[in-house]
């Protein structure tokens, strides 16, 4: 049975000092982020407005702009004479160029120069004529490029060589090992699309799966066959959703959490204030699973050709012999991975002594498109990739790789903005979110950005609150119709510790000046009313200034905005029906579209230059070639990393990965430590 467990999102810190933070969560198990420091810092388009400002120890100052009419209207004004208030007419989604892949064999001279550039490839292009391409798809799966240091498969990638193997005329077909899946519903949906469009070609494309759920078959029915081993484990029972709350632990423990939500849907802290899941909280999730099932149950009946009442029936009788779904014709057959080898080479003619020329992933991903036909035009589009979660400035530990560097980011964008080469940008975002700042900062440079070309945001598994925010500042927006998006919401809190020191004898004084100077300080007491009403205020401002740019960016009035925000996480299909997202597609589609908006016909070919291409760090090329020997494993770089970025306003949506429908690439190992400590008790 697929789990939808839900797990914390980076929570960077676990102190008992409050902080206000845009954060959107789909579930209670969302950890408040406790820091030292209450702040929340956001540029408007034009100036950066302050509306309070306090001093204590350390600065709290509130920055977002009022969201009354006349200030909204100055807002709207100042962005237009910024030039970058774009937004102004909206396309139907049916309007939008689809991007869709048609195979146009190549042929004549395109295919003597394909035959010579062959000849004269570098050793590692050479490839075996009547080669197998082979690709292990299991574990986590990355929407960036990956450096040869860098262990895991990368989604551009395993796209990349879907679309080569089609053309290269020395690869008859692909073999697929599909193994459980870490990685969230819209790389897999990426990633079937590319399954398709190959079989255009008309070569084969087999899948073996030893190990097999929801996510694993969805992928494996769009391939011709599908091989399995007689024991192989099949649990294709659906999809479960699992919330846990700490609100009883911490209470024993003499900790109160004090939570103050901006908007209906805002579960972040859910599992630190509450005990059970709240009714709101619990419709969001219901229709975020019944959105995924029912996509699924869609997807394999038409790929099998079965009625989706006989697809869920089956579901439903609990079938986990690997014979039965033979006989149900939801597998091909049952052989060995070996047996399936001697079957391609008896299909490609190759004797039994011999062995069959396979060509892995790895060496594939280093055969340039050039080398087999597959090549640019002279206009221009940069792609922006941005994965991970959000911070400002990088870490000592400089894995990069992984997260949102805000300051690097910022550059490429200028660097894109500032040169004429480029017709057109897209940014694609696959990121829970992160540091509020950052996130401003970035959305401000990508709303000038696309005051002189056009940009595009295309969507992969998540694009929540800081994520969303980067998006919403493009043209045009295209989500995956199962990405996870929207997530417009705020949520701050602090711990009243008062009944943990009394129990373990710890006591502390504080002597102070100024009303709020013990806003910060004083984690042995609850808040005073005076601190709770600020505390309040703050939050609502915070929310405010979201909410009010994402209306902006959107061509919505405050009131429709409201609607749809409120903290609430959308698929990318009930997004668009919301005007949150203007077209359902994958990264081709945003190409298409940038194609369009740039005014380059969409059957002349563009080249587009990947600005995310950087060298491995240290740490990067240490882990690739091994943990033994970096000294320290990956969850505690993660770990320390985040310990290190603790401060600063959040814009992050927790509680977002669940496992078998989002995968652990943005679990939290924080949260790990605290849930192993306490299971220890």
């Amino acid at each position: 049975m697929s789990k939808l467990l839900l797990h914390s999102s980076h929570l960077s810190s676990f102190h008992p000092f409050p902080t206000t933070r845009f954060s959107a969560s789909v579930a209670p198990v969302s950890l408040l982020h406790f820091r030292s420091r209450f702040s929340v810092s956001v540029s408007s388009q034009s100036h950066l407005r302050s509306i309070c400002h306090f001093q204590s120890r350390r600065d709290l100052s509130v920055c977002a702009f009022d969201s009354s009419s006349s200030e909204t209207k100055d807002e709207e004004e100042a962005a237009r004479k910024d030039g970058i208030n774009d937004q102004s007419v909206k396309t139907a989604e049916e309007d939008y160029p689809t991007g869709e892949f048609e195979f146009e064999p190549i042929t004549g001279w395109r295919g003597f120069l394909v035959q010579l550039k062959m000849l004269v490839a570098f050793p590692w292009e050479r490839v075996r004529k009547g080669s197998v391409l082979t690709m292990k798809l299991r574990g986590q799966i990355s929407d960036q490029i990956k450096s040869r240091f860098s262990r895991g498969l990368s989604l551009p990638q395993i796209c990349e060589n879907l679309l080569k193997a089609a053309y290269d005329p020395r690869i008859s077909g692909v073999y697929l090992h599909i193994d459980i899946l870490n990685c969230g519903w819209g790389k897999v949906e990426e990633i079937r699309r590319h399954i398709l469009n190959f079989k255009q070609s008309g070569k084969f494309v087999v899948a073996y799966v030893p190990s097999c759920q929801e996510k694993e078959y969805y992928l494996a029915c769009a391939c011709d066959e599908i091989y399995a081993p007689p024991s192989a484990y099949f649990s294709l029972f659906g999809l479960t959703v699992q919330a846990s709350f700490l609100r009883g632990v911490l209470d024993n423990i003499g900790i109160e959490p004090q939570v103050e939500r901006i908007g209906k849907y805002k579960s972040a802290g859910d599992q630190l204030a509450r005990r059970t899941i709240s009714d709101a909280n619990s419709e969001m999730l219901t229709v975020l699973l019944d959105n995924i099932y029912t996509n699924w149950l869609d997807k394999v009946s038409s790929a099998k050709g079965k009625k989706l009442e006989d697809i869920e029936n089956f579901i439903n009788e609990g079938v986990y012999q690997v014979d039965k779904l033979k006989e149900e014709g939801f597998i091909t057959n049952i052989i060995y991975d070996d047996e399936v080898i001697s079957m391609l080479k008896e299909r490609l003619g190759v004797k039994t002594d011999k062995n069959l020329p396979m060509v892995d992933y790895r060496k594939y991903s280093r055969v340039r498109k050039w080398t087999v036909g597959i090549s640019g035009g002279k206009d221009l589009i940069a792609l922006i990739r941005a994965s991970g979660s959000i911070s400002r400035i990088e870490g000592p530990l400089g894995m990069s790789g992984s997260a949102i560097i805000g300051e690097k980011f910022i550059e490429k964008i200028r660097s894109v903005r500032e040169s004429k080469r480029y017709k057109a940008a897209i940014i694609r975002i696959d990121s829970p979110g992160g540091d509020a700042l950052a996130s401003d900062l970035m959305w401000r440079e990508i709303r000038l950005l696309a005051a002189s070309k056009p940009v595009i945001a295309s969507m992969s598994d998540v694009a929540a609150s800081g994520g969303y925010y980067m998006a919403m500042a493009t043209g045009t927006i295209v989500a995956e119709s199962l990405t996870l998006t929207g997530s417009i919401g705020v949520v701050t809190g602090k711990f009243n510790l008062g009944k943990l020191y009394e129990k373990i004898g710890f006591n502390k004084e504080i002597i102070s000046r100024g009303r709020y100077a013990e806003l910060l300080a004083a984690e042995q007491r609850p808040f005073s009313p005076d601190e709770a009403e600020l505390f309040a205020k703050s939050a609502q401002h915070a929310y405010k200034q979201f909410r009010d740019k994402a209306a902006l960016s959107r061509s919505m009035t405050v009131d429709k905005m409201e609607e749809v925000a409120q903290g609430r996480v959308w698929t990318g299909k009930d997004a668009a029906d919301r005007g949150l997202v203007d077209a359902i597609g994958g990264l081709s589609r945003a190409i298409a579209i940038a194609k369009s908006k740039a005014n380059i016909p969409q059957d002349k070919q563009v080249t587009i230059v990947e600005l995310s291409r950087t060298g491995p760090s240290l740490p990067e090329v240490l882990s690739g070639i091994g943990s033994t020997l970096a000294g320290v494993d990956r969850t505690l770089k993660e770990l320390l990393q985040s310990l290190t970025l603790s401060d600063g306003v959040q814009a992050r949506m927790d509680g977002i990965m669940f496992e078998r429908l989002e995968g652990y690439a943005y679990a939290n190992p924080i949260l790990t430590l605290i849930k192993d400590y306490l299971s220890s008790l």
